[in-house]
């Protein structure tokens, strides 16, 4: 019987990567800290704003980061620091709706085309895959631009047109429990359909449902953040990451704090909602796997 041998200085280079592999409890960690930052400054804007967000002082004007002024001031002398806190709330309230209607619609629909099958899924996917053909982006620009625009048209435009993503991921992952023994059981001791589908198909399908929602939160979130930046969201002076990336490009060179945070909040939330996602799938797949 050969024995396979591992040169010493290999061995100890593939420990030194180990050691020096950051943690993936930290990085959780991390995600979820940046999440819960986000939703306190949403909820006590008011409490920890040094300054009013909406406060002008056109005397200051455009201020590059002091004491008084963390993220300096923009061109209408209106605290950065304070309105990146503000911004919180549009960026927390939209994705956060959109992603819960995507869920709980989509869910429905993908659980009953998966398990229904026959004319009821081929009406859903013909539906699904008109959706999808249709380009989102652009027909939220074009009704929110002939409309007058507005954040909360966005968000109604972006539930409706999310749903299909849900309904063909979930749809699929039915599809793959239906034939299973357990749904062949429940069906022959009489259990209703809908009691298959909402308490033993859709825990099995809950890991992708949870994981996709958490992906339609960032991506409705960056969606948004452009509809703001094109000037077809929050009106003029909200404080909004994307209208503050807007306004403030043009200043980039005097006070690039302040336009460039708002932009890293952006990023940092949308990272960390994909991470704590994926997590999450992990988690509850592993918890699936030992039922």
């Amino acid at each position: 019987m050969s024995e396979i041998t591992v040169p010493v200085g290999e061995l100890g280079a593939q420990t030194a990567a180990r050691r020096r592999r950051i943690p993936v409890s930290l990085v959780i960690g991390l995600c979820f800290f940046v999440v819960f930052g986000v939703v306190v400054m949403a909820i006590l804007r008011s409490w920890i704003t040094p300054h009013d967000p909406m406060a002008q002082d056109p005397i200051r004007g455009l201020t590059e980061p002091s004491g008084a002024h963390w993220f300096g001031t923009d061109q209408l002398g209106r605290d950065v620091f304070s309105r990146t806190i503000a911004g919180a709330r549009t960026a927390l309230e939209g994705p956060l709706l959109i992603a819960l209607g995507s869920m709980v619609f989509g869910n429905l629909l993908g659980l009953w085309a998966g398990y229904k099958g026959g004319k009821w899924d081929t009406v859903i996917m013909r539906w699904v895959d008109l959706m999808w053909a249709i380009p989102s982006l652009l027909i939220i620009i074009v009704v929110a631009g002939a409309v007058g625009g507005g954040y909360w048209l966005a968000v109604g435009l972006l539930v409706v047109l999310t749903i299909p993503f849900d309904t063909r991921v979930v749809r699929g992952a039915t599809l793959e429990q239906v034939p299973r023994p357990y749904v062949e059981a429940a069906k022959a001791l009489g259990v209703s359909d809908a009691r298959i589908m909402v308490s033993h198909i859709w825990p099995n399908v809950a890991p992708v449902a949870v994981a996709n929602t958490f992906l339609v939160f960032s991506g409705s979130l960056v969606i948004l953040a452009g509809l703001s930046f094109l000037g077809l969201g929050p009106p003029a002076g909200t404080p909004d990451w994307g209208l503050m990336l807007s306004e403030g490009r043009q200043f980039l060179f005097v006070n690039p704090v302040g336009t460039l945070v708002p932009g890293a909040m952006i990023v940092l939330l949308a990272t960390a909602m994909n991470l704590i996602g994926d997590w999450l799938y992990e988690l509850l797949a592993r918890r699936g796997a030992t039922r």
